[in-house]
């Protein structure tokens, strides 16, 4: 949540910052600022996107090579001009950006009141910048001192650029629970959340870990420091991030490129792991751990959001194919609630960005408890990755989107191929039918290009329902939680209120709500279900509802008395999850976009969610 970039080097920073911003706008756009350092500070800040940032900067003093921006997800303070980044010191000399939370923000400033130290905005990050300048100024520091000074005051998370007027030639950067990267150029340095607004610029990155902070400057030079004041040598990396992976190419929205890269996203996820002719499957982050791994007397998934959606499935996956007993447990709960962890539990924790600030508290926990803790996430490099002892990358490619689609259905795919090998190398899948299912895997790319051949059609109900103000998705077994999923995708991109239940649990309770202007979305591909799927959307009809049914290529039945039928590919039951929320994305694509729903930035939302 919220984006920073921050460039220091020989070109104009201007337009480096302003692209980097636009990169980085799906992790927040309630506002956007920059600030440039040309021997004076000169900042533009602006409620909105960072369009409206740019038109407002139009025609005013830009120049400078030094410059930090910002995209903001509204924390302390409503989204306007004033609470907007950077935040700017009383007296000039200091400016700063931050993602995060400033826990004892109040008590700060109060005490810097007293001092003499006025406030403009409702922002923790104005009295972090005041803090700085307070010591700074008091103890005659250097700024990269005063930050350090500063920062072991301050008690929460953070990712902070902050720079001087008075010592032009350098910047320093800090990091706790909120992901900062250093991207090493030609003449040139970058600070930035992540690397999509630098991969233009350099492939060379160093990504810094909790409490360490960094001084770069205009020769080039950089030191890294731990908040205790030792010196750290964090490894320089190569990214392999490719500039066109973060365009629309061609594609009116991020989602539905995303949407359509399915087949290929998830060939991904399984190239050089699955080979169904030899037989085989494996994932090497399982390779080092596997005696562990199957010695493991429970699986803990933990997750957030659309990643726990995956999760509930692979509750399915993991006690259906390898009999291992498993709980799934939002993340944001279970590092509250004290839970009962052992050293002989695996944990299992899925993230999209691998910043998720719950899932890496959680993992934390479960880590302390002795457990061994397996990494899924598609932020190669993330926090997530580094903090866990193993893990698998779903190898999706960027995910630009905030409603995640491609991510889903990749850690899907890879979480059936640990299912697989788990139940293989355990000996309760029989050989034959061991082989069925990869090779049933395989061919799950092409049978999802197949249903995107039916987009018009979705498209033609989307036009049927999208004046609904209420919607229920139904669904049994392994598409219990793909309604869940795409309930949340209706709700996340149109705003229509929806929910997921499990088909049966429709009679106590959610029936009361049917009329005939409730669509209600049934995923009806069961086979060792489907007669009682059918009697639930007898009852739906019963009661004037309207249907709409995900079901198996050739079902008649379900086409008689449903109003719209949208049809998948015959798989396995296990791997309908990676078919079936195929159309609920496309239903909720079409939908927002003809509600006039911004699908790429809905409201309130973020893409990373690294704040509590």
């Amino acid at each position: 949540m919220c984006g920073i970039v921050a460039y220091i080097g020989e070109q104009e920073a201007y337009p480096i910052i302003i692209e980097g911003l636009k990169r980085l706008e799906y992790r927040g756009y309630d506002s956007a600022g920059i600030t440039l350092l040309n021997g004076k500070l000169n900042t533009y800040k602006k409620k909105g996107k960072v369009l409206d940032l740019e038109n407002f900067v139009a025609g005013k003093d830009i120049s400078g090579n030094q410059a930090m921006g910002h995209t903001r997800w509204a924390t302390h303070g409503k989204p306007n001009d004033i609470n907007a980044h950077p935040q700017v010191s009383n007296s000039g000399r200091l400016a700063l950006v931050h993602n995060g939370i400033i826990e004892n923000y109040s008590t700060l400033r109060s005490a810097l009141k007293k001092l003499g130290y006025t406030f403009h905005s409702d922002t923790d990050t104005e009295v972090l910048v005041n803090l700085i300048e307070e010591i700074q100024k008091s103890e005659n520091l250097q700024l990269e001192e005063a930050v350090r000074l500063a920062l072991q005051k301050a008690v929460g998370a953070y990712a902070i650029v902050v720079f001087d007027v008075e010592d032009p030639n350098k910047m320093v950067g800090a990091r706790n629970s909120s992901p900062l990267v250093f991207g090493i150029g030609d003449n040139e340095l970058f600070l930035a959340s992540d690397a999509s607004p630098i991969v233009k610029y350099t492939d060379k990155v160093i990504y810094l870990e909790d409490g360490e902070i960094i001084t770069i400057g205009l020769n080039g030079k950089y030191e890294i420091r731990r908040i205790d004041n030792t010196v750290s040598n964090n490894p320089v990396q190569q990214i392999d991030l490719k500039i066109e992976e973060m365009e629309k190419e061609g594609f009116e929205h991020f989602m539905l490129k995303e949407i359509y890269q399915q087949p290929i996203t998830i060939a991904e996820t399984m190239r050089g792991r699955i080979n169904a002719e030899e037989g085989w499957a494996k994932l090497g982050g399982m390779d080092q751990y596997m005696n562990r791994i199957l010695a493991a007397d429970r699986i803990i998934l933990t997750a957030c959001g659309t990643s726990w959606h995956a999760a509930l499935i692979a509750e399915y996956l993991f006690e259906e194919l390898a009999r291992i007993p498993t709980e799934v447990e939002y993340a944001s709960e279970m590092r509250y609630r004290n839970p009962i962890i052992k050293s002989s539990d695996l944990i299992i924790a899925l993230s999209q960005s691998g910043e998720t600030a719950d899932t890496l508290a959680a993992i934390k926990l479960a880590k302390q408890k002795g457990a061994l803790i397996y990494g899924i996430v598609n932020g190669v490099g993330s926090s997530i990755a580094r903090e866990t002892h193993s893990g698998s990358y779903i190898h999706a490619g960027p995910e630009i989107g905030v409603a995640s689609t491609k991510a889903f259905t990749s850690q899907l795919t890879l979480l059936s191929l640990m299912a697989l090998i788990l139940g293989h190398e355990k000996g309760m899948i029989p050989e034959g039918y061991y082989r069925q299912l990869l090779a049933e895997l395989e061919s799950i790319p092409g049978k999802v290009a197949r249903i995107l051949e039916t987009d018009d059609h979705i498209r033609y109900i989307a036009s049927e329902i999208k004046n609904a103000s209420n919607a229920l998705y139904l669904g049994r077994g392994f598409n219990f939680p793909v309604a869940l999923e795409g309930a949340l995708k209706l709700k996340e991109i149109s705003y229509i209120h929806a929910e997921g239940y499990p088909a049966a649990e429709m009679k106590h309770g959610p029936i009361a709500l049917i009329d005939m202007y409730m669509p209600v979305v049934v995923i009806a591909t069961n086979k060792n279900s489907y007669d009682k799927v059918v009697s639930n959307i007898e009852e739906v009809k019963a009661r004037k509802g309207m249907v709409i049914a995900i079901v198996t290529e050739g079902d008649k039945r379900i086409r008689e008395i449903a109003d719209f039928v949208i049809e998948i590919p015959m798989t396995e039951d296990p791997f309908t999850p990676l078919l079936s929320a195929i159309p609920l994305q496309l239903l909720a694509y079409h939908i927002a976009l003809m509600r006039g729903c911004n699908v790429d930035q809905p409201r309130n939302l973020a893409k990373s969610v690294t704040v509590e």
